[in-house]
């Protein structure tokens, strides 16, 4: 059974809460869980103190025993102290020009310049 540290939504429309958990990765998000092992709530302004609150003690424990976390999860870990800071490698960028193009760019800027 894998494990993940991951959120499950809670609270009203346009009115998000989440439920910071430890589930078998086969389950539904907001569907069965293992343990609550904290809350993060949106809605708080990014200084407040109850806007994440994590029960280290618990997630220590679940990540010893194979749990991973996912990318907003290990986000909050890494700025409590608990886990190091993910690297994440250079997303593409899609909207940038093809190969071709960007070699005809730089044709015209020569010509241009000489």
């Amino acid at each position: 059974m894998s494990l993940k540290i991951r959120l499950a939504r809670a609270g009203a429309k346009k009115r998000p809460y989440y439920h910071i958990v430890v589930a078998d990765s086969r389950s539904p998000r907001d569907g069965r869980f293992i343990e609550k092992v904290g809350s993060y709530n949106p809605m708080l302004p990014a200084e407040h103190d109850e806007r994440i609150r994590l029960y280290g003690e618990r997630i220590k424990h679940w990540l010893d025993h194979g749990a991973i976390a996912t990318d907003r999860v290990a986000k909050f870990l890494s700025n409590a102290g608990m886990t190091p800071k993910r690297q994440y490698a250079e997303q593409p960028i899609q909207s940038a020009p093809k190969k071709k193009a960007q070699e005809r760019a730089k044709a015209a800027a020569a010509a241009a310049a000489a």
